[in-house]
């Protein structure tokens, strides 16, 4: 198949984006099950959806297809309103979890079929579908039906039949949740090597953070069918605006504090499970109220005297103390569960390099002060917001 100029990591520019939705709202009912979307996906970007069962993510990505009329709001493809044509005439393709194959036809019937639907001569729709299947990497398998295929093969071949018509935007609704895990990250490494290599822009919906922190461009996490962040995987993970962001992407430390002094380099928070923490912020007032997010991996830990529990009183920067409860070797690392002195539960990871240490010691965790990410109020009773539809 003839592969479009470009790629993903072309910058758009002032470039018209591929897609672009205005205000997208869809209610089922009382439902709100989409409330108010408004973004844009630049051409030729990787681009997902993310977010828990639920969030409005897959409800988003059939209205982009036009498999779902928008209650309000608009639906833009290269510049063109489309929000009430049907799917067919949108410059569109849809690959599903399920795959959908015709159990009837042979692999390059599958993917020949919408070329023929579309009057393309068989020569060409033959030639074509080739070239697909080449592209992801299933020459040979011309004949083979898809009951003699595995679940992976059976997802290329429908990849190639979306890919063979040559949509502008291509949209995948969670292709690979059917997968088991080894084979989930084969097809990871083999999907962005598709679309870097075609150049069109890919809309993906999953709820594998994982999965869209290793594929993406950019991704738009959602919750009760709204935007709650739109960024880089890199801005998502290491400056998480939320709570639910930082909790969401990832694994991640959540302690609550209270500011017991400011400096001119920032603050100096007492932990309510026990330790102190400083961070660089600025604009909080003694006796504030705040919640930090930590990483795992950003947590240090070093065992320290049994006979001597409050050694770290004085410590310099960051710290919590607590007793190794259990631990999980990773190959790479290894996970520990942490309980501090007052009850609260902390994940580390720790490079397995810097050796095992067992269940029941007591540790000192340390951390950097930039590692340290502050949220805002603690989530409870007195501070918890109205839950977003």
């Amino acid at each position: 198949m003839d592969v479009p100029a470009g790629s993903a990591a072309e910058p758009a520019g002032d470039a018209v984006p591929d897609v672009r939705l205005v205000e997208l709202t869809k209610r089922f009912r009382e439902i709100v099950a989409v409330d108010a979307v408004s973004l844009d996906i630049r051409i030729g970007e990787f681009f997902s959806l993310l977010g828990p069962s639920g969030c409005g993510k897959t409800t988003t990505l059939r209205m982009i297809g036009g498999f779902e009329l928008p209650t309000s709001g608009r639906v833009e493809l290269r510049g063109r309103d489309v929000t009430m044509d049907p799917p067919e005439r949108r410059p569109v393709n849809m690959v599903f979890q399920s795959y959908a194959l015709f159990p009837h036809l042979s692999v390059i019937d599958n993917v020949a079929f919408g070329l023929r639907r579309r009057k393309v001569p068989d020569n060409e729709a033959r030639r074509r579908a080739g070239a697909a299947l080449e592209l992801v990497h299933l020459t040979g398998f011309d004949r083979r039906s898809p009951a003699e295929l595995s679940g992976g093969q059976q997802q290329r071949v429908a990849l190639a039949r979306a890919l063979v018509c040559e949509p502008t935007v291509l949209l995948l609704d969670e292709p690979l949740g059917a997968l088991d895990l080894k084979l989930r990250r084969q097809l990871q490494v083999e999907l962005k090597r598709v679309q870097v290599e075609v150049g069109i822009t890919f809309v993906y919906v999953t709820h594998d953070q994982e999965e869209a922190l290793a594929l993406s461009d950019r991704i738009a996490v959602m919750k009760g069918g709204q935007i709650e962040q739109l960024g880089t995987p890199e801005e998502l993970y290491d400056r998480p605006r939320t709570r639910f962001v930082a909790d969401f992407i990832g694994t991640t430390n959540l302690l609550a504090g209270t500011v017991a002094s400011v400096t001119v380099d920032g603050v100096i928070l007492d932990l309510d499970a026990g330790g102190r923490c400083v961070v660089g912020a600025h604009g909080l007032a003694p006796g504030a109220a705040v919640e930090i997010a930590v990483r795992p991996e950003a947590l240090e830990l070093i065992p320290r005297p049994a006979e001597d529990p409050a050694a770290a009183d004085d410590a310099a920067g960051s710290w919590l103390r607590g007793t190794v409860e259990q631990s999980a070797y990773l190959g790479t690392s290894v996970n520990y569960q942490v309980r501090m002195d007052v009850g609260q539960r902390v994940v580390a990871s720790v490079p397995r390099t810097q050796g095992r240490i067992s269940a029941g010691t007591p540790v000192m965790i340390r951390w950097r002060s930039e590692d340290t990410l502050v949220l805002g109020r603690p989530a409870g009773p007195e501070n918890e917001q109205e839950e977003p539809r």
